[in-house]
């Protein structure tokens, strides 16, 4: 999760992309949770691969992990050199039975990891295979080729970013050979090439399918994502029992956080808001609201406003950073 976040602008202009929340969790966190509900061994340590994102982010990142029972270990990539470079940056923790997530997606799934296999891929099957990298499988169902945004078609499984190695070890030193060599394809260290390899080495890669493959790498991709977070969610408690409410309404789903106060509003459907933020005199619908901001007068949708951010008196889709006035 070192990347700058640069489509997701300008709330990675004060926190990682991964932070940012969906239904009131970070989406790191949902990653996390999700990861760890496949796994039936007990998780020893997440390392997360980060940028310069601050002692505050590095220390609640620490804490994520903890809520799995497992240390939270941070790691440094000081320059975008590719994701197999990100990878290799968590040297001391790849060893044994390993994961290895990027953090700008969420997934569904209802299975356990087999943890005899070599390796496994998660992938999903998509209309448009075009424009990802995709896997071609034989009649076995073992990887035979993985193809980098085909021209032709060859498969509709995608790759989504999620993996399992059984000898994380192999895998650090697959890396690392990668890097000595400088085999850098579209300037990058490609992870594709490394998984490649070891295939080519006798390593069986199988796959693993999820019923949701869900997009945070934008504005309007993390809004669309918290709304079926959101409609999946519907048997949980979503709205805090503090809530402050006059003469107004929830259409639900949604989330609502701590101490939030809503007065002469209607509040969804899909919508979450963070703590300590206030809504008045408005109608907000499909929108994420976070912590300590203010709505006025306004009629929204299709919003992601920031962390103390102030909105008033506009119909629009709104994308307003953290601290961001706009009246």
């Amino acid at each position: 999760m070192a990347g700058m976040g640069k489509r997701m602008r300008p709330h990675t202009l004060t926190v990682p992309k991964p932070m940012i929340p969906v239904a009131g969790k970070p989406i790191v966190y949902r990653l996390v949770e999700g990861l760890a509900a496949m796994c039936d061994e007990k998780i020893d340590e997440i390392a997360f691969v980060v940028g310069d994102f601050g002692k505050e982010v590095e220390k609640n990142l620490v804490a994520i992990a903890e809520k799995v029972g497992a240390k939270g270990s941070i790691y440094y990539q000081n320059e975008p050199l590719g994701t197999a470079h990100a990878i290799l940056c968590a040297f001391p923790a790849l060893d044994g039975h390993v994961m290895v997530a990027f953090a700008d997606t969420l997934f569904y799934a209802d299975f356990k990891i087999n943890t005899e296999e070599d390796g496994i891929i998660w992938t999903s099957k998509i209309e448009d295979p075009s424009a990802f990298g995709v896997v071609e499988k034989d009649p076995g169902g073992v990887v035979k080729q993985f193809w980098e945004k085909p021209k032709e078609f060859v498969s509709d499984e995608a790759i989504i970013g999620i993996y399992y190695f059984r000898d994380g070890a192999y895998l650090r030193d697959e890396l690392q050979s990668l890097v000595d060599n400088k085999h850098i394809s579209s300037g990058e260290y490609q992870l594709t090439d490394v998984l490649a390899n070891m295939k080519n080495q006798g390593c069986k890669f199988k796959t693993a399918s999820v019923s949701h493959w869900l997009d945070c790498g934008n504005k309007d991709a993390t809004v669309a994502t918290n709304k079926v977070v959101l409609e999946m969610s519907r048997s949980e408690k979503l709205i805090s029992g503090d809530v402050k409410l006059e003469s107004s309404m929830f259409i639900e789903p949604c989330y609502i956080g701590k101490n939030v106060w809503i007065k002469n509003s209607i509040v969804g459907p899909f919508v979450s808001v963070g703590d300590n933020s206030t809504i008045e005199s408005s109608v907000i619908a499909n929108s994420i609201i976070m912590n300590n901001a203010r709505v006025l007068n306004a009629n929204i949708e299709g919003a992601m406003n920031g962390n103390f951010s102030v909105y008033e008196g506009r119909k629009e889709s709104v994308n307003l950073g953290d601290y961001s006035e706009v009246k």
